[in-house]
């Protein structure tokens, strides 16, 4: 076996061993999540019963309900909820950038944009819902929950600072959940999101950042360099740094909602000190809406 095959199978074995505690983390986390919330609620040709509504033009007769309208002076429709299930494609950034934490007691921004998307992905899957990893098709099932936990375990960081969803997996019909610190170059982000415009693809940006990265909290003199190494900034005055940067921080998350509302999309934010419940249950709310 040579050593590209080896650090492979050992790639493939650590993440198969850590995936019984990201399942079970996904599956606590959109279990207390999602408790009590309902399925999508729209008329359609399901079996459910959704709600009364008064007789409109076009209502034939045999869609009125009979015993309802007779207890008033209306006549009324029974509609029954839709059935129709979605897909739902995930993409979480493997940016160098991702492996960061400010401090030993929180974890990283990618451990946490994964718990993230499998919990969300075990959410929409119970609920009879259609999802893959970007770059892959949408399957119901359980099991397709452990294939989409696998293989965000096992894939390999990037050496890079950026990272791109793949604009020509984009199918008219999906909907599409981008999760990234989006700290990095804005452009295929802009051209993701104007491509999925134009094919009429609705989602959602959640941007997922360290409190360090939120707040900035250095001061004196500071080495500051990006994830791959590759960018780096020496100051004497780290604390002179910081209103720039809050400012620039701002202003990239102004473009970002700018943008994500032009193309009827959504666009959230998430700190890895916050609950991740509270990032799944807009995650959730957007793709009912």
């Amino acid at each position: 076996m040579n050593r590209r095959a080896a650090e492979l199978r050992a790639d493939a074995e650590a993440a198969l061993n850590a995936l019984p505690a990201l399942m079970l983390s996904a599956e606590r986390l959109a279990a207390a999540a999602t408790s009590g919330m309902h399925g999508k609620r729209r008329p359609g040709t399901g079996e459910d019963f959704w709600q009364y509504r008064p007789a409109a033009a076009g209502d034939t007769a045999r869609s009125i309900d009979w015993r309802r309208s007779a207890r008033s002076d209306a006549q009324f429709v029974r509609d029954r909820e839709a059935e129709v299930a979605q897909s739902v494609v995930i993409w979480v950034s493997g940016a160098a950038g991702m492996d960061f934490s400010g401090a030993p007691t929180r974890p990283t921004k990618i451990h946490r944009a994964n718990l993230l998307a499998l919990a969300l992905a075990l959410a929409l899957l119970d609920g009879g819902e259609r999802v893959a990893l970007a770059g892959h098709s949408p399957r119901p099932g359980r099991a397709q929950a452990d294939r989409i936990g696998m293989a965000l375990l096992s894939r390999a960081s990037l050496a890079v600072d950026d990272d791109a969803p793949p604009h020509e997996t984009l199918r008219p019909g999906q909907r599409v959940i981008l999760i990234d610190d989006f700290l990095g170059d804005p452009a295929p982000t802009l051209a993701h999101l104007e491509r999925a415009a134009g094919l009429g693809i609705e989602g959602a940006l959640l941007q997922v950042l360290d409190p360090d990265e939120e707040s900035f909290p250095y001061s004196g003199a500071v080495l500051f360099r990006s994830g791959s190494g590759a960018l780096r900034h020496d100051t004497r005055d780290a604390g002179g740094l910081r209103a720039a940067y809050l400012a620039r921080l701002a202003e990239r998350r102004e473009s970002l909602s700018r943008a994500a509302l032009n193309a009827g999309w959504h666009f959230g934010t998430h700190d890895t000190a916050a609950p991740p419940a509270q990032a799944l249950l807009w995650l959730w709310s957007v793709l009912e809406g």
